[in-house]
């Protein structure tokens, strides 16, 4: 009984430092020389700054910026609270906080159809991409605020425009923090 104690507190002792520390340890090593990027959160910097991260959406809320998918996660784009708000779709909060969304955009941009993605948030609440559509919606009032022409708006937002991966997967898309400050660079608010 003793010899069979002693055998299970070493197994707990060895696996708990070869799969807790060992094992972790060597992935993050691994991860540092081959994906040095993806491992540290594929942060985006601007002027040495770290400004956001290609993976994780943020709120713009100035008519001079393009703005993101509505986000559910915590308080807003929160990285520690990612989720949907598991509203269903007769849910009064949810049709309210639409109905809200699609009254402002319509102000914006009258007689003009609104793309779902503006209206909704994504199953993280994390997402940092819109669809081409959703920024053809916001070209005008970007334009307006920044003092560019909207063919000025278009040629910089079919630049950060990114295809389908392999030609089959996911939708096109473009990268709002990217898009913002490409923007900022060449035509400052």
């Amino acid at each position: 009984m003793k010899r069979n104690l002693l055998i299970a507190l070493w197994f707990t002792l060895v696996t708990t430092v070869m799969f807790g520390v060992v094992y972790p340890l060597a992935i993050t090593g691994l991860a540092q020389v081959l994906f040095p990027s993806q491992a540290n959160g594929q942060l985006i910097k601007k002027n040495g700054k770290i400004v956001g991260s290609r993976i994780i959406g943020q709120s713009f809320t100035e008519p001079g910026y393009f703005h993101s998918r509505p986000s559910s996660a915590g308080t807003g784009y929160d990285p520690t609270s990612s989720s949907g708000s598991n509203l269903g779709p007769t849910n009064k909060l949810l049709i309210e906080r639409v109905r809200s969304d699609v009254q402002k955009l319509q102000a914006e941009n009258p007689n003009v159809p609104i793309p779902v993605d503006l209206v909704t948030a994504s199953g993280s609440g994390l997402d940092p991409d819109i669809s081409p559509a959703a920024a053809e919606f916001q070209i005008p009032r970007v334009a307006h605020s920044r003092g560019m022409k909207e063919d000025e708006v278009r040629i910089v937002v079919r630049k950060h425009t990114k295809d389908r991966d392999l030609e089959f997967l996911g939708e096109p898309r473009v990268h709002v923090l990217e898009l913002n400050l490409e923007l900022d660079t060449l035509h400052p608010l």
